[in-house]
């Protein structure tokens, strides 16, 4: 191996850099430089093993460079490595091939003094001539005036005198500016971006701090030649947080976030609720899409309590982590009974790991079974998991759905008949989907019709069973039973419906996280998430608390926010209406074709 790298390693007095310059000249095919003082002695010695192997490398280095007239020299070496550094690599002891940045300027790691003569002793070839005494004694003395470590001379295979261990912490960040004259500008590397037109502003900071401990080893064997070992131990990745959206309000009546995600850890989602300025907030513990996921880490887990801690934030209060769309606890099988159990039962643990109370999940359905059966199935789940001490007093939390035929919980008596067989009722809950309950024909829209609609959920389940809420809009009609969330205020239940929930004192306290759509048409044409509007739509469900629906300010919003949501209600009404129109025709033939049409109106599930 070879590296041919000039003042990178401390020099030595001037004194001494005659002798090992008039043993280099003696060498063939290499030439002293005018100054006697301008190579210092460490990159002498790396020009002396450069010599040694350039004729191992010549072979190669032609082949990289067809065009270069002669490799007589550690020189030339040195002129070929740069240029092949230029093209991303370079070599370098003890591994071969190094990654680099496409700059050729660089700079190459720098090593201690007393880990370099190791490393370069490591990569010679037992068929190399060994430097000269003159020099190891020159490098070795200096070592011991350095107060570093200094290798014994030959013998029997021993650990070295002393062990080398360093820590190092790197930081690596990138952030994005917008300059006053439009040029985007990546402030690490200098690489200029698209232009985009605007004022100067920060799009996004992110910031990776990495420790790393680095650990060397040397000992010398019988034959001379010095083994090093390299330990490397890495902290865990930490992320700083971007700058927030908006600010959290300090003393809202109301608890409103957002589902943040928790992917690369749950602790991230701290950072992530943070960013839009959220009061309350859900996240999914594991992949919500496959059954096999890694246990909790606890690492993990104490960063989220410790972020939890320094921004005020009450797990117990205002977290709803939500369940996995694989579990279904109504499944009669044995197997499939028991994976779900398993997955339902590991979320909880989970909860109460992490301090969080509730525990949001969808109830159920019961195509393989009958309703009063898949009813009681789920309630003989929730109080086996009740029983068992690992789950502490996490309460799970019935969701209402959106959809009727198979699917339980659309309505109210499905909710109140699994509450009905739960045992430990202090330990159970209810978490209202505002476009569920409007899409399965619970209408908030005035306030005449949202009373009725809570005071049916207060006669039928029981008021003091409502821990939650998902607050959504809904792209789909009234009563349609299609799941399809829309940002808040441009769907069919309209502003008004939010100034009825979040005005209503009752409500104050309880969690309301958003599941709106935050998903925009980038400039190349795809879908990027844009959460800004999450943090936009906390800061304006905040606003509407006390606020008059007579005021022109309402009344503005209202409209603004009517006309933004215009197409897709047109677009998906249309759909609406085609399938009730095909529905309510007469069949010319009755049988599988008729019940083919009514198997896809009850399995019509389009969201969340």
């Amino acid at each position: 191996m070879l590296r041919l790298s000039l003042s990178l390693y401390t020099t030595v007095p001037t004194g001494r850099i005659a002798s090992i310059r008039s043993f280099l000249s003696s060498l063939p095919s290499f030439s002293p430089r005018s100054s006697s003082s301008s190579i210092a002695p460490r990159d002498q010695l790396a020009l002396y093993h450069g010599h040694q192997r350039f004729r191992q490398l010549r072979t190669g280095l032609k082949a990289l460079h067809p065009s270069e007239a002669t490799y007589a020299s550690p020189t030339a070496c040195q002129a070929a490595i740069t240029r092949t550094r230029s093209v991303r690599t370079f070599i370098q002891p003890p591994h071969s091939v190094r990654t680099l940045t496409t700059s050729t300027q660089s700079p190459i790691p720098t090593r201690s003094l007393s880990q370099m003569a190791p490393l370069l002793s490591a990569g010679s070839s037992g068929s190399l001539s060994p430097p000269p005494d003159e020099i190891n004694e020159a490098m070795l003395a200096e070592d011991a005036e350095a107060g570093l470590s200094k290798l014994n001379g030959a013998g029997k295979k021993r650990k070295a005198d002393t062990v080398t261990k360093t820590t190092k912490s790197t930081k690596r960040t990138k952030k994005s500016i917008v300059e006053d004259n439009g040029t985007a500008t990546n402030e690490t590397d200098g690489v200029e971006a698209t232009p985009k037109k605007g004022r100067k502003k920060t799009v996004k900071v992110q910031e990776e701090v990495i420790d790393e401990e680095v650990k060397v080893e040397a000992a010398e064997g019988e034959d001379g030649q010095v083994e090093v070992k390299v330990k490397r131990k890495r902290a865990t990745k930490k992320k700083e947080a971007e700058a927030p959206l908006e600010q959290r309000t300090v003393g809202s009546k109301l608890r409103i976030g957002a589902h943040v995600s928790g992917a690369g850890g749950v602790h991230n989602s701290i950072t992530n609720l943070l960013h839009i300025g959220a009061n309350a907030f859900a996240l999914f513990l594991k992949s919500q899409r496959k059954w096999e996921n890694p246990p909790l880490d606890p690492n993990h887990a104490k960063l989220f309590m410790d972020g939890c801690k320094q921004h005020g934030i009450q797990p117990g209060e205002c977290c709803v982590p939500h369940g996995s769309y694989l579990v279904n606890l109504a499944h009669p099988d044995e197997a499939r009974k028991k994976q779900a159990y398993d997955s339902f039962f590991d979320d909880l643990t989970r909860c109460h790991k992490l301090g969080i109370k509730y525990y949001n999940f969808h109830p159920g359905n019961v195509a393989a079974t009958t309703r009063d059966e898949g009813t009681k199935l789920i309630a003989a789940h929730i109080n086996n998991a009740h029983k068992d001490p690992a789950t502490g007093g996490v309460m799970p939390l019935l969701e209402t759905m959106a959809t009727l035929g198979n699917t339980i919980g659309g309505t109210f008596e499905d909710i109140a008949q699994i509450i009905e067989h739960v045992e430990d009722k202090t330990r159970i809950g209810v978490c209202l989907d505002t476009c569920h309950v409007f899409a399965a024909g619970y209408d908030l829209r005035t306030p005449e019709a949202y009373n009725a609609t809570i005071a049916k959920f207060d006669e039928v389940v029981g008021l003091k069973y409502l821990k939650a809420l998902h607050v959504n809009d809904s792209k789909a009609p009234f009563g349609s039973n299609r799941d399809l969330h829309a940002q808040i205020g441009t769907g069919y239940l309209g502003l008004r419906s939010f100034h009825n929930i979040v005005n209503d004192q009752r409500l104050h306290g309880l969690p309301m996280v958003l599941e709106t759509p935050i998903d925009v048409k980038g400039a190349d044409g795809k879908k990027v998430e844009d959460k800004s509007i999450w943090a936009r739509e906390i800061k304006m469900l905040e606003k509407l608390v006390g606020m008059n629906m007579d005021t022109d300010e309402f009344k503005d919003l209202d409209a603004k926010l009517h006309e933004a949501g215009a197409s897709e209600r047109e677009r998906v009404g249309d759909q609406v209406r085609r399938k009730e129109e095909k529905a309510t025709k007469t069949p010319k033939k009755r049988g599988k074709k008729a019940k083919k049409v009514e198997s896809e109106d009850e399995e019509d599930v389009d969201g969340e």
